[in-house]
């Protein structure tokens, strides 16, 4: 019996890239002996999106539509395609072709050597500046200290899982996934396919600074426990200043030097209320996680979908 492989690819205004990486996809594909299914994810695009993958599904029923009601986000709609999919095995990727085809059906072939998670590693990212390449090895680098995982490095959502993967994956409670840390904490078999990543071949990016904030916080918040320390670690450092300002203070007055009080009043009462808002600010980040769980409200919405055998 032949294994399926499904690939997962979600959307966001993409009218000028998804042609192309179909284009590219379908050929490759159409070389290889096992059965594949394409799920596109349409996150609530506001274009031509959702006309061109129904005309893509209407003419090859290997692609699958699914549609949200608006834009949940790249995490939901990954998660929703691995949900919907029921292949051996799942590729997640991009559709701007950033993630080539070619290390894709690599991926298959570590995969039937046995390997359970295969990502792709980037050894070059044309196309983006220091500043956002620093900034990102930066936060990885402090995600896995905080949290003690052994998050990959240069891996994005490239990646393969097998279907015991999946299935341990889209069985996580949380509202907030992030496949990352959540493919690093199921363990499993993991392999890599290094590759150079291109330029997008058409459009632009979706990720605006504020979604790589989203992203990057959902990524701390997720996986460690570690803002919630600070309180102690704040409380310990600030009381220690405080006990050398009053033993320097006391050394003063016995030398006969003292320090006015008014000078130090403002800026003192100041930064205790600059450290008590900090402190309830980062309480406040986990009481509204625990509240968007308590609230089960779903992870997305599906508005539409063709090829899946759930239609609506």
């Amino acid at each position: 019996m032949k294994k399926k492989i499904s690939i997962v690819v979600p959307c966001y205004n993409e009218e000028e890239t998804i042609p192309l990486f179909h284009s590219a996809l379908t050929k490759a594909i159409d070389e290889r002996e096992e059965q594949f299914e394409v799920l596109f994810v349409n996150d609530g695009s506001v274009d031509k999106t959702q006309e061109i993958l129904e005309g893509l599904a209407g003419n090859d029923n290997r692609i699958k539509v699914i549609s949200f009601s608006r834009n949940f986000g790249q995490q939901a709609a990954l998660f929703c395609g691995l949900e919907h999919s029921t292949g051996d095995c799942a590729i997640c990727m991009d559709v701007d072709l950033q993630d080539p085809i070619d290390v894709a059906m690599q991926m298959i072939e570590r995969w039937n050597e046995g390997c359970e998670i295969v990502h792709g590693r980037r050894t070059k990212r044309k196309g983006e500046n220091f500043v956002k390449k620093a900034s990102s090895n930066l936060y990885l680098s402090f995600l896995r200290r905080i949290s003690g995982l052994d998050i990959p490095k240069n891996v994005g959502e490239f990646k393969l899982l097998d279907r015991r993967v999946i299935d341990v994956v889209v069985q996580m409670p949380e509202l907030k996934r992030y496949m990352r840390g959540l493919t690093s904490w199921v363990g499993f078999r993991h392999d890599y396919v290094d590759f150079e990543r291109p330029r997008r071949v058409a459009g632009r990016t979706r990720w605006s600074l504020g979604s790589l904030l989203k992203l990057a916080g959902a990524g701390i918040i997720s996986f460690s426990t570690w803002p919630l320390t600070l309180a102690i670690k704040f409380g310990l450092w600030f009381g220690f200043l405080s006990v050398v300002a009053l033993i320097t203070f006391g050394i003063l007055a016995i030398v006969g030097t003292t320090m006015p009080v008014w000078a130090w009043l403002v800026p003192s009462i100041t930064l205790l209320f600059a450290i008590t808002w900090f402190l309830m600010g980062l309480s406040n980040i986990y009481l509204r996680r625990v509240y968007e769980e308590c609230l089960n409200r779903p992870r997305y919405i599906v508005a539409k979908t063709i090829n899946t055998g759930r239609e609506n």
